[in-house]
This record gives structure tokens, sequence and C-alpha cells, in this order.
């Protein structure tokens, strides 16, 4: 098995400064979920090890804890809340990556670029059954019945997508309905659980879980901005999936809206066409209109929606995290 330190993983360090408030719990967390990543098997293990280290910023279980700490307090049950959050994350990283035939996530193999297809999609399955084994743990269905709505609004979402593939008519309301489901369900969840689980009022519950939705979109926005633009090295991550998987996001659906009948009809026939070339197309295009500022812009919008659901939290050092989250996801850079 490995050790300890290989199977750590290292958050960047100004989403390390606001985690701070929840510092001493994201390491217990850690020590959690290097457990659940282990099992006696050897293949077995060396898949969920492997699983383990393609995980990234620990956003979702930071977001389980923040929410609660700025709404009560941390109790045991968010400790499994927070491990089951991240387990999900890592299933559907797994399972995406066989989605896009992508290679590369966290400047490691993907599971099935390493292996194949059948494992990473079994991988994905076994981490979702430990995440319905730590929601059944609890003492009330609220956890199991929460969770369930969130994948099934994730698949929806997925499958929602998979039908517009090579759909370049696709406008911005039926974009924002994709992602809500596939990225922004479990952002607002990890919220609501926070919340809930500390003891907050059914509005502060609803106001995290608004919260959680807004963030989880600009997030979603900002990924799909690096997907087109972002230099794969410094990402660490298969970049340009989006396109040879004929997927319109956002801002290839505002250019092709705001160029002329005779442009969008060459720009339709470019993306139609096989190969991995069409960043390379699209880079001239992105830099004559404004697609790119446009989409960060819904981004920038997303995020001050979100931190408007926080007015009613009291001042702490939590609910400012929360907060600054805000502005990290729209000026990432991985």
């Amino acid at each position: 098995m490995s050790t300890t330190d290989e199977r750590r993983v290292t958050v960047p360090d100004n989403l390390r400064a606001l985690y701070a408030p929840v510092a001493r719990e994201l390491e217990v967390v850690e020590g959690l979920l290097q457990r659940e990543f282990s099992n006696e098997d050897s293949f077995v293990d060396r898949l969920a090890q492997h699983g383990f280290r393609l995980g990234g910023k620990r956003l979702r279980p930071a977001l389980v804890l923040l929410s609660a700490q700025a709404c009560g307090g941390i109790r045991p049950e968010h400790f499994s809340l927070a491990v089951a959050a991240e387990l999900i994350h890592t299933a559907t990283l797994i399972h995406d990556d066989v989605l896009d035939e992508a290679t590369l996530r966290r400047h490691l193999d993907t599971v099935n670029a390493r292996w194949d297809n059948e494992a990473s999609i079994l991988l994905g399955d076994y981490l979702l059954a430990r995440v319905m084994c730590l929601a059944s743990s609890l003492d009330d269905t609220f956890a199991c019945r929460t969770i369930g709505e969130a994948a099934r609004h994730m698949c929806e979402g997925e499958l929602r997508q998979i039908e517009s593939r090579g759909n370049y008519d696709l406008g911005e309301d039926d974009y924002f309905r994709i992602i809500a489901g596939k990225t922004a369900t479990l952002t607002a969840c990890c919220c609501r659980l926070g919340a809930h689980y500390a003891g907050a009022e059914p509005a502060v519950c609803d106001a995290l879980a608004q919260y959680g939705h807004d963030l989880g979109v600009a997030f979603q926005i900002a990924d799909d901005v690096l997907d087109l633009l972002g230099d794969e090295g410094a990402v660490g991550k298969s970049l340009g999936t989006d396109l040879l998987k004929q997927k319109a996001t956002l801002p290839l659906i505002r250019l092709l809206a705001t160029v002329d009948a005779e442009d969008r009809e060459k720009l339709t026939l470019a993306l139609s066409d096989g190969g991995n070339h069409h960043r390379d197309v699209l880079k001239p295009w992105f830099e004559r209109h404004d697609a790119i500022p446009y989409a960060r812009k819904r981004a920038e919008l997303f995020t001050r929606r979100a931190g408007g659901h926080l007015a009613s939290l009291p001042s702490t050092a939590a609910s400012q995290s929360l907060i600054g989250l805000t502005d990290f996801v729209v000026d990432r850079h991985q």
C-alpha cells in the first residue's frame, strides 16, 4: 500500500488560507479519506489509491465544514458527510474521464488511461457504494435523501449534456440547466448538509444551498473557459475535451450568437470535423469577439449572487471564507 506522504493531496496556498477556520477538521477528514481509499485487496487498493490522488482541492468537504461552522458549529456527523462529498466528487471525476476520453488529471494518468474503462466505471461505482454506507450510518434519513436527490440531478445534467452534443443551436438557458445539474447540485448539497446538521433553521439551510448552487455554476463556467484557453501543463488535466465531444459551453454559445450567419456556418462546420485541433481554430475568433469576457462576467454575476445569500449569517471567520471562495472560483487557473 502507498505511504501517507504519497497519498497526501496538496491544496493550493490561496485555498489553504480560506480553509483556515476548519483546517484541523479537514486534517481529520483527510485521514478518514485515506482510510476510505484503502482496501485489503491489492488490486482494488492500487485503483483506489490512484483515484485518491486524482481528487483535488477538497472544495466539497470544505464547503460542508465551513457551512457548518458558519451556522452553529461542526458536529460528528459533518466528518462523515465531508468524506461522502469528496467520494462523490472523485467518483464523478473518474466517470467523467471515461465519458470525455481524458488521459490526464492532476498531472497523472486518469484511471481509464492507466487501466481501462471497465476499471474506471467499477471504481467510481465502488466509491459511490461507500457514500451510501456513510450516509446510512447517520441516525436519520435526511443525508441519504439529500445525497440521493443530488446524485439524481447530477446524472440528469450529464444526460442532458450527452443529448446536446453537436447541437450548436443550444441556448444559454439550456446550458445553465445542464451545469446546474451536473456541477452546482453537489456544491449546493454540501452546503445544505453542513447547515442542516449544524442545527440551522430551514430558511438558513435554503440560503446556504442557494449559495452553493450559484458558486457551483460560477465554478463550471470558469472550468469551461479553462477547457478552451487553459494551459494543459499548468492545469494538469486534459483540455479541449468539451470541443472534442462537441459540447457547446457558454463561451462558444456566446461566440456563435454574435458572429454573422456566414461565419457561424464556417465555425459549426469546423467544429463538426474530427480531431483535437478545435482550440487552435477557435483562438483567433475568441480574440476578435467578446465571448470569453462575457463568460467571465456571467461567472462573476453568479459569485455576487452567491455572496448575497450569506447576508443573514453573522460575520465569522467561516462566513468570510465562504465569501472568499466566490473570488477563488472565477480567478483560478487550475
